[in-house]
C-alpha cells in the first residue's frame, strides 16, 4: 500500500513539473532517483509521461534548437551557447519571464483581457520566451 502510495505521488509531482516546463526522460528519470523511486517504477512513470504527452523529447529538442538558432544567428561560438543553455537556472528564468510581462502588463492598452493576453503573449513570444510557460503564467493572473 505504501508503495503503491509512493508511486502515486512521485507520478503527480512528475506530472506537475512537466506540466511547467520542458523536460526529457533522463530529467525526470534523475529527479525519481532523487525521490528513492526504484528504476522498476522510474521507467513506468517515464512511459505513462510519454504516453500522456507530459514528455515529448522532439518538442524539448525543438525548444533548445529555437533558442541555440537564435544565439547562432547573433554570431555567439557554440561553445559558448552550450555552455549557456546547460547552466540556466529555472528560477531566475521564470523570475525574468514574471517580471517581463508585469512591466509589459503596465505599457499595454487592451480593450478585455483576451486582447490582453494576446498581445503579451505575442510580446513573450518574440522575446524567446517559450509559449507553454507563457501560457501558464498569462492563465494564472486572473
Amino acid at each position: 500500500m505504501a508503495e503503491s502510495l509512493l508511486f502515486e505521488t512521485a507520478l503527480k509531482k512528475a506530472m506537475a513539473l512537466c506540466a511547467g516546463r520542458e523536460y526529457c526522460r533522463s530529467d525526470i528519470r534523475q529527479k525519481l532517483s532523487t525521490w528513492s523511486i526504484d528504476a522498476t517504477d522510474a521507467e513506468k512513470i517515464i512511459s505513462k509521461l510519454v504516453i500522456e504527452k507530459f514528455i515529448d523529447e522532439e518538442r524539448y529538442c525543438t525548444a533548445f534548437v529555437k533558442i541555440a538558432s537564435a544565439l547562432k544567428m547573433k554570431n555567439i561560438p557554440g561553445e559558448t551557447i552550450n555552455n549557456a543553455l546547460g547552466s540556466i537556472d529555472e528560477e531566475t528564468y521564470m523570475d525574468a519571464l514574471k517580471e517581463m510581462i508585469a512591466t509589459q502588463r503596465r505599457k499595454v492598452k487592451a480593450k478585455n483581457q483576451y486582447e490582453l493576453k494576446g498581445k503579451l503573449l505575442r510580446f513573450g513570444l518574440s522575446r524567446g520566451f517559450e509559449s507553454h510557460l507563457l501560457y501558464d503564467l498569462l492563465n494564472d493572473a486572473e
